[in-house]
C-alpha cells in the first residue's frame, strides 16, 4: 500500500507541476487579457512553479527514501506521505487499503 501511495502521489505532483508550468506560461504571455499586471502575473507564476517543484522534491528527496525504514524515521516518512496524500483521498486512482 505504501509503495502504491508513494507512486500515486508522485504522479499527482508531477501532473500538477506540468499544469502549473503550462498555466504560468499562458498567463505571462497575455496577462492584460486576464486583467492582471505583467509583474503580478510573473511573480505569481514563479511562486506557483516553485511551490509545485518543492512539493515534488520534498516527496522524492525526503519522504520516499525513508519509507520502510526502521524506527522513528520510517514512521515519520509514512506519516508525512499520508499527510501529503490526504487531499487526494477522493481521487479515482487513490490506492485505498
Amino acid at each position: 500500500m505504501i509503495d502504491a501511495l508513494a507512486a500515486f502521489l508522485k504522479a499527482r505532483f508531477t501532473e500538477e507541476l506540468e499544469k502549473v508550468r503550462f498555466a504560468s506560461g499562458t498567463v505571462t504571455q497575455d496577462p492584460e487579457r486576464l486583467g492582471v499586471a505583467l509583474e503580478d502575473a510573473t511573480r505569481h507564476a514563479r511562486f506557483s512553479v516553485a511551490t509545485a517543484e518543492v512539493r515534488l522534491a520534498l516527496l522524492e528527496d525526503t519522504v520516499i527514501p525513508r519509507l520502510g525504514a526502521e524506527g522513528a524515521g520510517g514512521r515519520t516518512a509514512e506519516y508525512q506521505l499520508r499527510l501529503l496524500a490526504a487531499p487526494y483521498v477522493e481521487h479515482k486512482d487513490y490506492p485505498h487499503e
